[in-house]
């Protein structure tokens, strides 16, 4: 009796063909009902997209020389930097939009995994952002 071994069940090649497989998916995040319904959050996915921006309030003052064409600023920055990019653009006659979201919201509309305070727009690619801004 100690020659005995235990059958073990045998697995029909048809039937491992027929279970599932689990199958990972990617999930999607739900757009909220602000971002759907505001264009300039689709104008700014587009021209970070498709045209050439920069990222952060230093950037902005230092580029707000004449070459960006627009400076899109979140609702929560620090009124400081906001007072000083807007002074900025005034001199230079660069129009500003202020984000109605957080610069983590505008982070996320951007693409990025981190906050934007301020994003400057050098060329809208095929965005219509400068049109909004008016």
């Amino acid at each position: 009796m100690a020659d005995e071994v235990e059958d073990t069940p045998e697995v029909d090649e048809e039937e491992i063909k027929t279970k599932k497989v689990k199958v990972r998916k990617v999930v999607r995040r739900r757009k909220t009902k602000k971002e759907r319904e505001n264009p300039i959050t689709v104008a700014i996915r587009l021209a970070v997209e498709s045209g050439s921006v920069e990222f952060g309030a230093r950037a902005s003052i230092s580029t707000a020389s004449g070459k960006a064409k627009l400076l899109v600023i979140a609702s929560n920055t620090p009124p400081s930097i906001k007072e000083k990019v807007e002074k900025f653009a005034t001199g230079s006659k660069i129009p500003v939009i202020i984000y109605d979201g957080s610069s983590v919201e505008l982070g996320s509309v951007c693409g990025k995994p981190f906050p934007v305070s301020v994003l400057s727009v050098y060329n809208e690619g095929s965005s219509n952002i400068l049109d909004l801004a008016k």
